[in-house]
């Protein structure tokens, strides 16, 4: 991979903001400012044009995105009260999920809960895919080096970020896998680095 793609994070408020305005019926009382939908987003002080950003800030804005870690087109972050609104909703939505996965399986027990060591496994079984475990039998492993080092320094920025909130057996856990993920890696280069040594063998007697 050579550069990290761009993305754009798609603020989901609007949506929702957009979609209860839809759904409540206009009050002849209120003020025609607030009855009309713009075509986009658009805010109104005092019935009263916003005045342009200037120069000045938006330069700053434009460097701000510019440096290492901001990323253009990120939305605010969300308040406290849409952050537990949301939380609420999404947890509903999984329980009608798991309410209808029982109904189709009666025997089914509980899921477990979700765990840091389950985001563990998760990094290590992805890294451990992308240098060619997992391959049936008699079929050649497909290897992403450059996937499994992403991959794994992504398990080093967790290990990073979480210095000092873990329990023992979280960070032991952690600390057990990113070592065996980095040894399989440095093995893995060490046998591509070998091959890439070797000289092109000649073609098969009889065959050009």
């Amino acid at each position: 991979m050579s550069e990290t793609p761009k993305f754009t994070v798609i603020d989901r408020r609007k949506f929702k903001a957009e979609e209860e305005n839809e759904s409540k019926p206009s009050a002849a009382a209120e003020p025609a400012v607030k009855a009309e939908v713009s075509a986009g987003p658009q805010l109104v002080v005092n019935e009263s044009k916003v005045e342009p950003e200037p120069k000045a800030t938006a330069a700053v804005a434009h460097e701000s995105a510019a440096e290492p870690g901001n990323y253009e087109g990120i939305p605010p972050a969300p308040t406290a009260e849409e952050s537990k609104e949301q939380k609420e909703a999404y947890e509903a939505a999984a329980q009608r999920l798991e309410d209808l996965l029982r109904a189709q399986n009666p025997g089914m027990g509980a899921p477990p809960a979700i765990t840091f060591e389950h985001l563990v496994q998760q990094f290590y079984v992805s890294a451990m895919i992308q240098m060619g475990a997992g391959a049936q039998e008699g079929q050649r492993p497909r290897v992403d080096i450059v996937g499994a080092r992403n991959t794994i320094d992504l398990m080093g920025v967790l290990a990073v970020k979480t210095r000092g909130n873990l329990t023992d057996a979280e960070q032991k856990t952690l600390d057990s896998v990113l070592f065996e993920v980095r040894m399989a890696f440095l093995e893995l280069t060490s046998m591509i680095s070998v091959q890439a040594m070797q000289p092109p063998q000649p073609p098969p007697p009889g065959k050009r």
